[in-house]
């Protein structure tokens, strides 16, 4: 697949972090990290990886697209569950290194495939001097043994 993001090469930083081409700077796997909020609440919602590919079907189709690390494929988020994420807003920060989308998820609007709203659905503290995880999500919106059979 050709690339129809702009060259990074010969590109000064001030041309990258100040001008109007998106070139993203995908890693030396050819991924590029990707944390996600909701548009509404403005909580972070995911954090995953795209590829050239996914960046691309989410620009076209503004539903998020990501690359899966574990299953090594594209990944239309909420094929599966009816989550799907509608992208609102996709941006880049300033050397373009990583890419934030706003979304508002379709379904049981849950983001996380362990049925939650957010993946980030724990906090890590100390208890009795020992890190110790709790939860801040009452339950899961779904059953992920039911969805993902």
């Amino acid at each position: 697949m050709t690339s129809p993001f702009a060259t990074r090469t010969g590109k000064s930083n001030d041309e990258i972090e100040l001008g109007t081409d998106f070139a993203p700077k995908f890693d030396e796997k050819g991924l590029i990290a990707c944390i996600v909020t909701d548009s509404d609440s403005g909580d972070v919602v995911m954090f995953a990886y795209m590829n050239a590919e996914s960046l691309q079907l989410t620009l076209e189709t503004k539903e998020a697209h990501y690359w899966s690390r574990s299953r090594q494929e594209l990944w239309h988020k909420g094929a599966t569950s009816g989550n799907v994420q509608d992208v609102i807003e996709l941006r880049t920060d300033c050397d373009q290194d990583a890419i934030w989308i706003m979304v508002r998820t379709r379904g049981a609007t849950a983001n996380c495939h362990q049925g939650y709203k957010s993946c980030f659905y724990r906090s890590a503290e100390l208890k009795n001097g020992a890190p110790h995880l709790t939860f801040k999500e009452d339950k899961p919106l779904f059953d992920p043994k039911d969805v993902y059979k």
